[in-house]
């Protein structure tokens, strides 16, 4: 006698022939789709670098050029609006490439029946963002959609900047003995759009940290430090740029839990929601890889400015098997204990950029 079953499994498979959520988490769906569908058809030399920005050469100068969507839901949140968003995020992504940002464009898609007071007020912030930045907005396009298509509003914006004269920042130049620093505390900003979105009140409010980090790199790289790789830690958090540099350069990496910041109001908050603050988006948060005998310098260097007042060492590169496995993250716990920081496999928090 036949039985029929109906079967299914929570976790998600290997292949997928329709996008699902997880592909915008950042993690390890996110990868799968940048290497089996974009990389293999627009492949070149710029875009194999793997890095924030891709970097050109033009009339003699070193260009960073960088570009990136928002959907953020909801639009505003503790400290800051998708306008914000948009501005520090771009001008993050160029900074990561160790360039000076010249200047910015925005496309906006807007659905019918969005209030002209909402939009007003995020160009106004995107507006005093960039100012606060020292970059103009030179361009950009708008378009309406239909009421329904769009959730109100999608924000896309490019940039452009300036690398400068020995600036070399590439996942490909992270080495075993390099350090890894972290610029403050993490998970703010996940944890601020999600306290929005699902009405929830914790005793010490969140505020994302939404913030840019020109300045400091800018700092790091005037000063001297042998910086080798930075990288801002956005969807996925702080766990999935370590596993990325740790993939890309072919090392292992070892972090300190202890060492890494995480405010109060983070950690109560990761700890009643059953989330790792380690893989919570931030915004105004990078992690930077330097020469050992540069750390104390960096750390210095980056305390000096108000966004990275809060820098801390977390962690060091090793060479595979002597700290892990080639392309591995190890944490070593509070309790002295080690486990294996991976890729997230599903999406912790959608639409959180």
């Amino acid at each position: 006698m036949a039985t029929d079953f109906d079967l299914s499994c929570p976790v998600p498979l290997a292949a997928h022939e329709r996008i699902v959520l997880p592909h915008g988490g950042g993690g390890r769906l996110t990868r799968e789709l940048l290497d089996k569908v974009f990389v293999p058809a627009f492949a070149n030399p710029a875009l194999d670098a793997r890095h924030d920005s891709a970097l050109l050469e033009a009339g003699g100068a070193r260009l960073a050029f960088t570009t990136d969507a928002y959907v953020v839901h909801p639009r505003r949140f503790p400290g800051g609006d998708i306008g914000t968003l948009a501005v520090c995020g771009t001008v993050n992504d160029l900074a990561m490439a160790g360039a000076r940002p010249l200047a910015l464009s925005a496309a906006f898609v807007l659905e019918e029946g969005l209030a002209m007071d909402e939009l007003r007020a995020v160009v106004a912030s995107m507006r005093d963002a960039a100012r606060a930045c020292g970059v103009p907005l030179v361009a950009g396009d708008t378009k309406v959609v239909d009421r329904g298509k769009a959730d109100g509003m999608f924000v896309t914006t490019s940039g452009v900047g300036i690398v400068p004269p020995g600036a070399d920042v590439r996942p490909a130049r992270v080495a075993p003995g390099d350090v890894a620093l972290l610029s403050g505390d993490v998970g703010r900003h996940g944890i601020a759009v999600l306290s929005v979105r699902d009405g929830l009140a914790f005793d010490s409010p969140v505020e994302s940290d939404c913030a840019p980090l020109a300045e400091p790199v800018a700092a790091l790289l005037a000063g001297g430090v042998e910086v080798h790789c930075l990288r801002d830690a956005t969807r996925g958090g702080v766990a999935t740029v370590l596993n990325e540099m740790a993939r890309d350069a072919g090392v292992a990496i070892e972090a300190e839990e202890a060492t890494i910041p995480v405010s109060g109001g983070v950690a109560a908050a990761c700890e009643i929601l059953g989330l790792d603050p380690l893989y919570v988006a931030c915004e105004g948060r990078m992690v930077a890889f330097v020469a050992a005998a540069d750390a104390a310098r960096a750390l210095d260097i980056l305390r000096g400015h108000e966004v990275s007042r809060g820098a801390a060492i977390i962690g060091a590169v090793a060479e595979p098997g002597a700290g892990g496995a080639c392309g591995t993250v190890a944490l070593r716990t509070r309790l002295g204990t080690r486990r294996l920081l991976d890729l997230l496999s599903g999406e912790q928090l959608p639409r959180i950029c």
